[in-house]
């Protein structure tokens, strides 16, 4: 029923947004005169407010056709090397340029499409021969292609590491980003335990939940003050008929938007007033930065009912990981067994996602790597989404992700 709802709902609100963008237009052509006077500008801009927040959204490009090496312009094209069910690797080619560290940017199934990290992407381009995960909306995925739980993102991660090795370094780079941190240290402690070929050199986690016992946030309280068989009951829904995926149990994308926007709503209000302002007065410009953020914010995707309620466990109630107790597939996931992957941790003073000392914990619970080959970074005055995202990313964060990759190729 919830989802069935949603769907009215939806379909309601996108008939009324192609409205709004209809009367917004008539009301700004320049042959119109009620655009140069009167209520005209300030109507007209209500109305294309209201038409950006309501329009239905699909799965974004990232759109990167070219970055910049040595000063010189280079084409890029992207390229799936790898397919998955619920989801495949995905290679930015550089044309004409080769070499350079293999890094795999580990994207967050957390509601958002891989292409929120498109700044992430850009940044490293440069520098790196870049993949990413690119995991599929659990929507469109049929339930005959089975389940996909916390066990099947590790064995997800192994299988890109290992495709990514036999391609040429046999040990690519690691970026984690926020929610795939638990997941892709899973994957390095029980590939170090196996000494498999393709571990990855380097591991960097940004932003994420190693151990949510630090500085918890009102992401963790949400997660703990609550049973398990309240987000169950709560939460989760099936999937309708009109999709590939009908009769799959899903943690919808729309609910997870809906909390995020719910958490920071004054702030987002204040964006939505400012996008109005600049659109009264004739700034285009100024509107787009805002618009553009939202257009990539709301765009979201469904992931399994398994997946959500198996990492609620074991990430934010049970804190398996840092206490030892992780399990995958029944075997126990040995911190202490990685031994020779360099681990950079990396934190926003200012997140409210994943507090300070999260993500750094997994230097300490990797107590068998030497000091030298860890890392910990604080970005001042920096908050969940600007670690990834922004000018300190680019300028500040990123050359010291560089310097760590460099440092220990």
């Amino acid at each position: 029923m919830l989802y069935d709802a949603y769907e009215i709902q939806r379909s309601l609100l996108a008939g009324a947004s192609a409205w709004a963008n209809f009367s917004a237009g008539l009301l700004n052509n320049p042959a119109n005169p009620f655009a140069y006077f009167g209520g005209g500008p300030v109507l007209a801009s209500a109305l294309e407010v209201f038409a950006h927040a309501s329009a239905p959204r699909g799965k974004p490009d990232f759109g990167l056709d070219f970055t910049t090496i040595d000063g010189k312009q280079i084409e890029v094209h992207e390229e799936i090397v790898l397919r998955m069910p619920f989801g495949q690797l995905k290679r930015f080619v550089r044309q004409g340029v080769e070499g350079g560290p293999k890094l795999l940017i580990v994207a967050p199934m957390s509601g958002h499409y891989a292409t929120l990290l498109r700044g992430t992407v850009e940044r490293m381009l440069p520098t790196a021969d870049v993949y990413i995960t690119d995991w599929r909306d659990a929507k469109l995925v049929s339930l005959s292609e089975g389940r996909f739980d916390l066990d099947d993102y590790v064995d997800y991660l192994i299988a890109f590491l290992e495709h990514i090795g036999a391609e040429g370094d046999p040990r690519p780079h690691m970026l984690a980003v926020c929610q795939p941190s638990v997941p892709a240290f899973a994957a390095a402690a029980l590939m170090s335990a196996d000494k498999h070929p393709n571990r990855p050199k380097t591991l960097t986690m940004m932003g994420g939940p190693i151990d949510t016992r630090e500085a918890p946030t009102a992401v963790n309280t949400l997660a703990t003050e609550r049973p398990h068989s309240w987000f169950a009951q709560n939460v989760i829904a099936t999937i309708p008929a009109t999709y590939a995926g009908a009769g799959r149990r899903v943690y919808p994308g729309f609910l997870q938007l809906a909390g995020f926007m719910t958490m920071n709503l004054g702030s987002h209000m204040v964006s939505h007033w400012e996008m109005f302002k600049h659109l009264v007065q004739g700034d285009g410009e100024g509107a787009d930065s805002t618009m553009k953020f939202y257009e990539e914010y709301r765009s979201v995707c469904d992931m399994t009912a398994e997946f959500y309620l198996q990492t609620i466990d074991v990430v934010f109630q049970a804190h398996s990981l840092p206490k030892g107790e992780m399990l995958h597939r029944g075997r126990r996931v040995d911190p202490s067994a990685i031994t020779d992957v360099a681990i950079l941790a990396i934190e926003g003073e200012r997140d409210d996602i994943s507090g300070l000392g999260q993500t750094k914990a997994a230097l300490t619970i990797a107590d068998k790597l030497p000091a030298k080959l860890k890392k910990y970074h604080m970005a001042p005055e920096v908050g969940h989404y600007g670690i990834f995202n922004g000018s300190k990313w680019r300028t500040k964060i990123a050359p010291v992700l560089e310097s760590w990759i460099a440092a220990h190729g």
